[in-house]
């Protein structure tokens, strides 16, 4: 089973990864507090899908665990599970747990 410590290692080195992708001043805060989706974003819509993609592969690769974020499941919650790094990682604990 994949712990929340390593859920949001994934996702600070899937930021990481954008940053290194990114200009110098497109760069944004990687932190679990990094607003991933909204207005307060940083982070343009083919940023968006790409760390969703990193995410995804990591955690089956890494930890076996197949599943798909950007999913009904995730557009019907009342809080978006994209706010933030941190609402990604428990959403992702969420979904592990149902496996």
């Amino acid at each position: 089973m994949v712990t929340s410590d390593e859920v949001g290692a994934i996702i600070l080195h899937a930021l990481e990864a954008l940053n290194e992708d990114s200009n110098p001043e497109d760069r944004i805060a990687v932190s679990l507090e990094t607003p991933l989706f909204g207005a307060d974003s940083g982070i343009d819509s083919l940023g968006f899908v790409s760390l969703i993609t990193d995410v995804e592969t990591a955690l089956n690769v890494d930890h076996d665990l197949n599943i798909s974020l950007a999913d009904d499941f995730a557009v019907s919650r009342a809080q978006s599970p994209f706010a933030t790094g941190e609402t990604l990682r428990d959403y992702i604990m969420t979904l592990a747990a149902g496996q």
